[in-house]
């Protein structure tokens, strides 16, 4: 494994995380908070684990022990992103149909008012109008003019000044009578102004505006009272003006109709948007919890089903088969691979299974294991315990190259299974013949020689091929080869990862045919990385053969 591989996936993990955390984390927190915290550590934590528990081992030397520690959280993390990367990458494509729905239930919350609420809702001043009346304790008819809620100002000397058009959502004026006729005082020195001015100004809708209670200004400065969109000339007279966009809302002038106080309304409607989360937020957790619920719920069956071993039968007709053979059964497993996750009882379940067939031949087609000899010698003395007339046979797959592959095939032969490298038998109705993993060339235990293998024998006896990979079935073409029996595919192991590994070799599971060769691939026992199966269920096959 070259340094460039190494680096390229090293970037990959780092790009792959740190757009789970934005998606997973980031977006669905507050910073600072404990799910922030616990996320960030968990992906910077578990990346590294599963690097450690699928290269730890072969580039760092680590200790089986410890490789078997990291091996369940490693590799599972694993399995979990296949489901995360897939649920999110689609969550890509419908978040912008989420986040529009969303902001369309909110406009719906916040129809505008029907005819007539708007204008008293922009008329605010006139409302206001009416607080200075009740201010002054004299009332309207003793002042001689009139209080309409609809917009009107009442000033000192008893005139109504029609107020100018309010603009959208804005808050009412603020009234400020005159200390007395002609001549400028204090804002709401009347009987009682100071007093009510708090209760009837609305408080504005807008975030960061002054409160509506606040303490007015001079009336004799001439300045725009903060509380709303009036003007309050040096006369005392108040004439409102139009208010700017972004106050009171139409729920504040329907408020005035059930005749509460819009400044407690308006201030009610903000803090319970101040208090909501906004549409972003919900629409980025909702994703995350279905995510994980993708996810929790794929692993979950397919940890199931992994441990679900089935028995698959299949019937192949060989036209150079004696009639004798008629009938002759061959268990077919690959792909096993004991290692970190799956040791003793998983190769105790295989040999079960196989011996429940009652084979006259039994083939192991390779990736028996995925550690050293050393390390596994407890977890393999069950292949000892097979059950067939003929024999057990083996050949090397592309796993066994990564460890060391003379020490596994001499051990094998210890158990009483016979290897093939690169060799035939002549069994008593047809020729059993092996070739090594192409994954073999170029190392000390070399790869396939199909014609070691298969240039000498009778052409008139059928012949039966082990190899594991399903890419050689075309050199087992050209040597006339009746039946192959191969595994590596695993069926895919975990979907969609099916068709990825349809797409790189000729037949992904099954029996198939090419030209006079006929090819079947099994599924295999095992599993590689997580043990999750989904779509794949391992199995064992019992392939019968007839005569043609």
């Amino acid at each position: 494994m070259g340094f460039g591989f190494v680096a390229v996936l090293l970037v990959l993990v780092v790009v792959v995380h740190w757009y789970l955390w934005l998606r997973l984390v980031r977006d669905v927190s507050r910073p600072g908070g404990w799910y922030r915290r616990v996320g960030t550590v968990l992906l910077c934590v578990l990346p590294v684990t599963s690097l450690l528990a699928i290269l730890g081992g072969r580039l760092l030397g680590l200790p089986f022990p410890l490789v078997r520690i990291l091996a369940w959280p490693g590799n599972y993390w694993y399995g979990c992103l296949l489901y995360i990367l897939l649920t999110l990458a689609i969550s890509e494509a419908i978040r912008p149909l989420l986040l529009r729905r969303a902001a369309g239930a909110a406009a719906s919350a916040a129809t505008p008012a029907p005819d007539g609420a708007e204008p008293r809702a922009a008329g605010a001043a006139g409302l206001a109008g009416g607080a200075a009346g009740a201010a002054g304790a004299a009332g309207p008819a003793a002042a001689g003019g009139r209080d309409e809620t609809g917009g009107s100002a009442v000033s000192a000397g008893g005139r109504a000044e029609s107020s100018e058009p309010a603009r959208a959502g804005a808050a009412g004026a603020a009234v400020v009578p005159d200390e007395g006729r002609g001549r400028p005082g204090p804002a709401g020195a009347g009987a009682g102004g100071a007093a009510a001015m708090p209760a009837v100004t609305p408080a504005p809708a807008g975030a960061g505006a002054r409160a509506a209670g606040a303490a007015p200004e001079p009336a004799g400065a001439g300045s725009r009272g903060e509380a709303g969109g009036s003007s309050v000339p040096a006369g005392g007279r108040v004439v409102a003006e139009p208010a700017r966009a972004g106050g009171a809302s139409a729920r504040s002038a329907a408020a005035e109709d059930r005749g509460e106080a819009p400044g407690v309304a308006g201030a009610a409607a903000s803090a319970a948007v101040r208090g909501r989360p906004s549409r972003r937020l919900v629409v980025a957790r909702g994703i995350a919890v279905v995510t994980g619920v993708v996810t929790a719920g794929f692993m979950s069956y397919g940890t199931y089903a992994a441990r679900r071993l089935v028995t698959r039968r299949v019937s192949v007709t060989l036209p150079r088969l004696p009639s004798a053979a008629d009938g002759y059964r061959v268990a077919v497993v690959s792909d096993i691979h004991l290692g970190p996750l799956l040791g003793r009882a998983h190769c105790q379940r295989v040999v079960d299974t196989i011996n429940r067939t009652r084979p006259h031949l039994v083939t192991v087609v390779g990736d028996l294991v995925d550690a050293e000899v050393d390390d596994l010698r407890s977890a393999v003395a069950p292949l000892a315990g097979i059950e067939s007339r003929d024999g057990v046979y083996y050949v090397t797959g592309n796993h066994e190259y990564n460890v060391d592959t003379r020490a596994w095939v001499d051990h094998v032969r210890e158990l009483g299974l016979r290897p093939l490298a690169n060799a035939r038998d002549e069994l008593p109705y047809f020729d059993l013949a092996g070739v090594n993993d192409v994954a073999g060339e170029g190392t000390d235990f070399g790869g396939p020689d199909f014609e070691a293998a298969l240039g000498d024998r009778d052409p008139s006896r059928a012949s039966i091929l082990m190899a594991h990979q399903p890419v050689q079935i075309h050199d087992a073409v050209d040597y006339g080869v009746d039946l192959q029996l191969s595994g590596h595919t695993h069926g895919g192991q975990m979907w969609p990862l099916n068709y990825v590994a349809a797409a790189a070799n000729p037949t992904l599971a099954g029996l198939d045919r090419y030209g006079d060769t006929q090819l079947y691939v099994t599924r295999g026992a095992g599993a590689f990385g997580p043990p999750v199966r989904i779509g794949a269920d391992p199995d064992v096959t019992l392939i019968e053969l007839r005569a043609g």
